[in-house]
C-alpha cells in the first residue's frame, strides 16, 4: 500500500481559518447570549401583563359580579385580532359567559387545572391553534358563595412573529460579521506575512556570486527579527567558507604543481639523450624526493579533512606532559645542534589528551620553530596547569625567530598560509592548521602571539575531561 503524503498547509491559510472560527464562535456566542435575554425579557413582560391582567379581570368580577361581567363580555365585538380570551364557567362547569367566538378556537378542556394564585408564572400552558399561539391560564374566582372559574387566553403570535424576525436578523448579522471577519483575516494575515515574502525573495537572491546579500535584521518586525539575524549569520558563513574553498583551491593547486612541474622537468631532462647509471639514479632520487613531499602534503590535507569532519579518533588519556614533551624535543635535538639552536622545557604536570596527536601538534610547533630561528637561537617550551581556568593545560612554545606581522596574525593557522617570504621555507604551509585541528578536536584552542624582530609563541591550551 502507498503511503499519502502529509498535506503541507499554508500559514496563510491556517491563520485566516482560525481567525475566522474564533471571531464566529465568540459573535455566536455574544449574539446568542443576547437574543436568549431579549427573548426571556419579552416572555417575562408578557406573563407580567397577563397577570396584571388576570387581576383586574378578578377585581372586576368581584366588584361588579358574575351577571354585569358576563353581560360585558357578551357585548363586546368579535375580532380577528383579540389580545384576550376570556371565559367564565359556573360552578357545574358549564359556560357561563365568554368572548365572542372563543369556543370555535379554544374550548373549555384545553386549558390547564385552576391555579389558587394570581401569579401565572408558574400556572401558564401553551396552546398552538393554526398560526395562533396562545398562553392559557385558569383561576377560581368567588362571587356570592358561588365558585366560578375564569379562563383567560393571551394571543402571543405577535411576539412569536417577532421571535422569528429576530433570529432572522440574529443569522443575518451573524453571517455578515463572519464573512466581515474572513476578510479582515485575510486582509491582516497578507499584510502581516509581506515581511516573510520580501525576506524569502532577499534570500532567494543570494547565490555562488551574491554571497554578500544580507537580509539586514534591523528592518524586520521583531518576530522576524532573529531569523533574519539568524540568515545573516549562514550567509556570513558561506562567504567565508566559499573564499576559504577558493583560496585553498588556488593554493593546492599552487603546491601540487611544484613538486609535479620538478619531476617532469627532471624526467624530461633524463630522457632528452643517453645517461649514466648515476645520473639516471640521482634523477629517481630527486623525483623519490618530490613524491615523499607529495605524500606528507596529502597526509596532512587528509588529516585536517577528517579534523574537520570530527572523524578522526581520539583516544585520550592522562600522561606526563613533561615527559612526552622532552621524547618530542630529543628527537630535533640534532637538527638544533647542527645551527646551534638551544631548545629548552620548564614546568610539568599531567595533561589529559590523545598521546599521538599531541606529540604531533608539539612536534609540529618545534619544527617551524626550527625552520624560523636563525643560528644561535633558542626555543622555550613552557608548561603550565591554569588554576584560573579550572585546571586546564597549556603548553607554549617560544622562539626567537624573526616574528610575524601583526595583519598576518589571524591568518596564520588557515591552510597554505604562509606570512611572508622571510618565513617562506620549503614547508607547504600546513604545519599551524594541521596544530589547530588537533586542538579543535580536543576542544581546546590556539594562541599565537609574535614581535617583528623578537620571536613568536604559540600558546596550546587543552581543556580537562567534563564531570
Amino acid at each position: 500500500m502507498f503511503s499519502k503524503r502529509p498535506k503541507h498547509r499554508s500559514i496563510a491559510w491556517q491563520l485566516i481559518l482560525l481567525f475566522t472560527m474564533a471571531t464566529s464562535l465568540l459573535l455566536a456566542c455574544g449574539l446568542g447570549v443576547f437574543y436568549a435575554i431579549v427573548i426571556q425579557h419579552a416572555v417575562t413582560e408578557d406573563n407580567a401583563v397577563l397577570a396584571d391582567r388576570v387581576a383586574a379581570l378578578r377585581a372586576d368580577m368581584h366588584e361588579s359580579g358574575p351577571g354585569v361581567f358576563a353581560e360585558e363580555l357578551k357585548s363586546r365585538q368579535p375580532r380577528e385580532h383579540t389580545a384576550y380570551w376570556i371565559r367564565v364557567l359556573d360552578p357545574q362547569g358549564r359556560t357561563y359567559a365568554e368572548t365572542p367566538g372563543m369556543d370555535r378556537s379554544l374550548p373549555p378542556e384545553i386549558f390547564p387545572p385552576p391555579q389558587k394564585s394570581v401569579s401565572t408564572a408558574g400556572g401558564l400552558k401553551s396552546y398552538r391553534r393554526g398560526p395562533k399561539l396562545f398562553s392559557l391560564v385558569t383561576l377560581n374566582e368567588e362571587s356570592g358563595s358561588q365558585l366560578y372559574t375564569l379562563q383567560v387566553a393571551q394571543d402571543r403570535s405577535s411576539d412569536e412573529q417577532v421571535e422569528r424576525n429576530f433570529a432572522v436578523l440574529f443569522i443575518m448579522v451573524l453571517s455578515g460579521s463572519v464573512l466581515a471577519s474572513a476578510f479582515i483575516a485575510v486582509i491582516v494575515t497578507k499584510r502581516s506575512l509581506r515581511p516573510l515574502r520580501e525576506m524569502t525573495e532577499s534570500v532567494a537572491r543570494v547565490g555562488p556570486t551574491h554571497l554578500k546579500e544580507r537580509v539586514t535584521a534591523a528592518e524586520w518586525p521583531r518576530e522576524l527579527k532573529p531569523l533574519a539575524s539568524a540568515f545573516d549569520d549562514m550567509l556570513k558563513r558561506l562567504d567565508d567558507s566559499f573564499t576559504r574553498l577558493s583560496q585553498f583551491s588556488a593554493d593546492l593547486a599552487h603546491e601540487l604543481r611544484t613538486p609535479i612541474a620538478n619531476m617532469i622537468g627532471e624526467t624530461q631532462v633524463a630522457l632528452a639523450r643517453n645517461r649514466t647509471a648515476d645520473e639516471y639514479r640521482e634523477t629517481i632520487e630527486s623525483t623519490v624526493g618530490e613524491c615523499e613531499r607529495l605524500s606528507r602534503i596529502v597526509d596532512n590535507l587528509l588529516f585536517v579533512a577528517r579534523a574537520d569532519a570530527a572523524r578522526e579518533p581520539i583516544a585520550r588519556k592522562r600522561f606526563d606532559a613533561r615527559a612526552a614533551v622532552e621524547k618530542i624535543t630529543a628527537f630535533y635535538h640534532a637538527l638544533a645542534d647542527d645551527r646551534h639552536i638551544a631548545i629548552g622545557c620548564s614546568g610539568e604536570g599531567q595533561i589529559y589528551a590523545d598521546p599521538d596527536l599531541f606529540e604531533r601538534a608539539v612536534g609540529n610547533l618545534l619544527d617551524n620553530a626550527l625552520r624560523f630561528t636563525p643560528e644561535n637561537g633558542s626555543i622555550h617550551i613552557v608548561l603550565i596547569v591554569l588554576s584560573e581556568r579550572n585546571g586546564d593545560f597549556e603548553v607554549a612554545v617560544s622562539d626567537t625567530g624573526c616574528g610575524i606581522a601583526p595583519e598576518h596574525l589571524p591568518r596564520v593557522f588557515d591552510r597554505f598560509y604562509r606570512a611572508e617570504s622571510s618565513r617562506s621555507s620549503d614547508g607547504a604551509g600546513l604545519g599551524l592548521a594541521l596544530v589547530k585541528s588537533i586542538v579543535d578536536l580536543h576542544g581546546g584552542s590556539a594562541i599565537i602571539e609574535s614581535n617583528m624582530g623578537r620571536g613568536t609563541t604559540v600558546k596550546l591550551i587543552l581543556p580537562l575531561p567534563q564531570k
